[in-house]
């Protein structure tokens, strides 16, 4: 089979295959007595609101496959459906598919898919744990966030996207019957995740260079290396400890936030004060897990990813320039 070539996005077709993504239930607060396969696909795409806001001019393609609950998936649907995937990748203005799937069996079809797809182009597989008709349905947010993996222009292969989470077709399982994060990667990790509408890998190319000043920090004495504390906010915080600080020479102050990167304001209004004398500030999380994301911090943030103890290293370093 003639291998087919990754393009620029044009055109995303969407693949429905039923699932509980496309289920009904008579009540919206029935999360689990409802009836897969209902909704067609056009209908769950109609569903999601700034969708093409959210595609930027990439156009749409919506195809109905099959309209199955995924626990009854067979391989004539399988067949039907890596045959409709091979159609489309083979269109040069198609860059990416996304395919809604049941949750059951998810992981097989993706195996399947990755085992028989010969392509670069992204096929991404989507899904829900709660029905469309659920108080607050999961799988708007799930399609939403496909869209955004099959746009980015890191993704290839067969993908899975739930929850926020990237996971590739060789690792994914499904692992709980109920929660909205019902999927796991094992040991090998996830793919990357989805955050406010962009995709963060998990083995991005940035930060593996050595850092500018790394001559500096091997030949000047340690001595002379620029001083940088690490704070923390947390309820009752106390100016006084940054002031402390500052009188006390420090260079630079790495700030360990709570949730997305929000600081106490007595800790706000000393840290602009330390500013304002020349200490470099970056803003962190004090969650173990996770980055900053989406809005406008308070601070300067230390560079993505970085706990604050691995934020003070790159701030030290930054200051030897």
């Amino acid at each position: 089979m003639q291998v087919v070539e990754a393009k620029k996005i044009q055109k995303v077709v969407v693949l429905g295959t039923g699932g509980t993504i496309a289920g009904t239930a008579a009540s919206a607060s029935d999360h689990t007595g409802y009836t897969a396969g209902q909704l067609g696909v056009q209908h769950l795409l109609d569903a999601v609101p700034g969708l093409n806001d959210a595609l930027q001019g990439v156009a749409l393609v919506g195809e109905q496959v099959a309209q199955l609950d995924s626990k009854d998936m067979d391989h004539a649907t399988w067949q039907a459906l890596a045959q409709r995937c091979t159609h489309w990748l083979t269109q040069p203005d198609v860059g990416g598919i996304v395919i809604t799937h049941g949750t059951d069996t998810l992981e097989e079809t993706a195996w399947f898919l990755q085992q028989v797809l010969h392509t670069t182009k992204p096929v991404v597989m989507t899904c829900a744990m709660r029905p469309a008709t659920a108080l607050t349905p999961d799988g708007p947010q799930n399609l939403l966030d496909a869209m955004a993996v099959v746009c980015d222009p890191m993704a290839s292969g067969v993908l899975a996207v739930c929850a926020g989470r990237i996971h590739s077709a060789r690792d994914v399982q499904k692992v709980h019957p109920y929660r909205l994060d019902a999927f796991s990667s094992g040991d090998a990790g996830l793919r990357g995740w989805v955050e406010q509408g962009r995709v963060r890998w998990s083995n991005p190319d940035n930060m593996t260079e050595p850092h500018p000043q790394a001559s500096q920090a091997l030949g000047l004495s340690t001595a002379d290396w620029p001083w940088v504390a690490v704070l923390l906010s947390h309820a009752g915080s106390d100016a006084r400890q940054v002031q402390a600080l500052v009188a006390g020479g420090v260079k630079g102050l790495v700030v360990a936030g709570t949730g997305n990167g929000t600081v106490h304001q007595n800790l706000l209004t000393a840290l602009a004060q330390a500013q304002a004398q020349g200490v470099a500030v970056r803003l962190t999380t004090r969650c173990a897990e996770g980055q900053l994301v989406g809005q406008a911090a308070a601070l300067p943030t230390a560079p993505a990813g970085l706990n604050a103890h691995k934020a003070r290293v790159s701030l030290m370093l930054d200051l030897m320039g």
